[in-house]
């Protein structure tokens, strides 16, 4: 099936849609740390924050990374952080150092 064509407002609209509902998904799996994220996906929660951030920024509006990461995790990082983060294992880091070398 081919994909439908579509005008830019409604392909933007369903980007948005999308994007919102994979930011409420990660939001309510606060069970899945973000150095799994990295390690599976090559992205965390924290690079879509820096990605919303960019993107304002190209749109001329000034947005912090503290404030682009509370829009992404619905709360301060600092709060998500205490609430949920656990301490990576050593098995963890190692995947992650040997994935993303230098990060």
């Amino acid at each position: 099936m081919p994909v439908p064509e579509m005008d830019k407002q409604t392909q933007t609209e369903l980007e948005a849609a999308a994007f919102r509902r994979l930011v409420e998904h990660l939001r309510e799996r606060t069970d899945v740390q973000n150095i799994d994220l990295m390690n599976m996906a090559g992205f965390c929660r924290n690079c879509l924050s820096k990605w919303y951030r960019a993107a304002a920024e190209e749109k001329g509006i000034p947005l912090s990374d503290p404030d682009a990461r509370e829009i992404v995790y619905g709360m301060p990082y600092k709060e998500w952080q205490a609430k949920y983060q656990t301490e990576a294992s050593a098995e963890q880091k190692a995947k992650f150092a040997a994935a993303n070398p230098g990060h």
